[in-house]
C-alpha cells in the first residue's frame, strides 16, 4: 500500500465511518474509548493533562488532525487563545468542528505532514491520536513539521500511542489467552471466522516504542516523554468494573501516574510527547 493509498484510506474511514454520529454528540469513533461511568472521572482528568503543557494563551492554536473536537475537555485548550486552527484530513471532521466552535476556529484541510502553514505561526499546538495515522515515513516529517510551526517559546503537547509498552503486555496477556482460546475453537469446530472479525473494521495504525522517537528527535527538537494515559480501552474495560471498586483503583492509577510521569510516559500505553522551541 503506498502513502496516498494509506492517506486515502484514512480520509474515507473518518468521512464515512468514523465521525459519522450515533447519537447527538456520540460519534461511531466512540467504541475507542471507555465511556462508561466508572472510568469518567478518570478519563476526563487524563484529557485535562494536555492544559499543564501547552501556553495558556495566544494567537493562535493549532490543533492538528482536531477531528471534530468530540469531547468537552477538548474545547478547553483554545480558550486563551483568539483562534483555533483546526487541519484534519476529513473534511467531515472539520464540518463538525466548525458546528462545535463556530467564529473561534479556523478551518483547513491538510496532511500534518505537510502542514501548509509559515514557520512559527503558532504560540501552541495539540495533536491527539493522529501521527499514528500517517504512513511510517511521515512519521518523524510530522514532529518535525510540527515544530517547524510553533513561535519562539512554543510548547506542543503530541498523544499518540506505543507498539506493545510493557503494560499493555502484561495487562493485556488475558485478552490475548482468550482470543487465542476462542480462535482454537473455532478452528477445531471447522467454523470460519465471523465476518466482522475477518474484516479490517478500521483504518490504518503504525505504532513505535519511546526509545525510537527520542532518537529520531531529540537531534531536532528539545522533547519529553510523559504519561497521558498508561492503560487502554481493553484493559479499562476488563479489570475496571463498579462493582470491583473501579473508580478506587482508578484514582490509585491516576495517583501513581501523576508521581511517575516519565515512567508511566515510556511504559503505558498513551504518551504525551511535549515539543518545545
Amino acid at each position: 500500500m503506498t502513502d496516498n493509498d494509506i492517506k486515502q484510506q484514512v480520509r474515507e474511514f473518518y468521512d464515512q465511518v468514523g465521525w459519522s454520529q450515533v447519537a447527538e454528540g456520540v460519534y461511531q469513533n466512540a467504541r475507542y474509548e471507555d465511556l462508561r461511568p466508572v472510568a469518567r472521572e478518570y478519563i476526563h482528568k487524563c484529557h485535562l493533562r494536555i492544559l499543564r503543557h501547552i501556553p495558556a494563551s495566544g494567537r493562535y492554536l493549532l490543533d492538528a488532525g482536531s477531528g471534530p473536537i468530540q469531547y468537552p475537555e477538548y474545547l478547553e485548550y483554545s480558550k486563551g487563545y483568539q483562534k483555533r486552527v483546526c487541519a484534519d484530513i476529513s473534511i467531515t471532521a472539520l464540518k463538525e468542528a466548525r458546528g462545535r466552535i463556530g467564529e473561534h476556529g479556523l478551518f483547513v484541510v491538510a496532511d500534518i505532514a505537510r502542514l501548509p502553514f509559515k514557520d512559527a505561526a503558532f504560540d501552541g499546538l495539540v495533536t491527539l491520536h493522529t501521527i499514528h495515522h500517517l504512513p511510517p515515513e511521515d512519521h518523524v516529517p510530522a514532529y518535525r513539521g510540527l515544530h517547524r510551526v510553533l513561535a519562539a517559546g512554543g510548547r506542543g503537547a503530541v498523544v499518540n500511542g506505543w507498539d506493545q509498552p510493557l503494560m499493555g503486555r502484561l495487562l493485556e496477556a488475558p485478552i490475548r489467552l482468550r482470543k487465542w482460546l476462542r480462535r482454537k475453537k473455532r478452528e477445531q469446530e471447522g467454523e470460519d471466522l465471523p465476518r466482522k472479525l475477518a474484516e479490517n473494521t478500521g483504518t490504518h495504525v503504525e505504532k513505535y516504542n519511546a526509545g525510537w522517537l527520542l532518537r529520531q528527535l531529540r537531534p531536532h527538537m528539545k522533547v519529553r516523554i510523559l504519561v497521558w494515559r498508561s492503560v487502554s480501552v481493553a484493559v479499562l474495560r476488563l479489570y475496571v468494573q463498579s462493582a470491583l471498586g473501579g473508580r478506587l483503583l482508578l484514582k490509585i492509577l491516576f495517583w501513581l501516574e501523576e508521581r511517575l510521569p516519565g515512567f508511566f510516559g515510556r511504559v503505558g500505553q498513551y504518551p504525551l510527547v511535549v515539543i518545545e522551541k
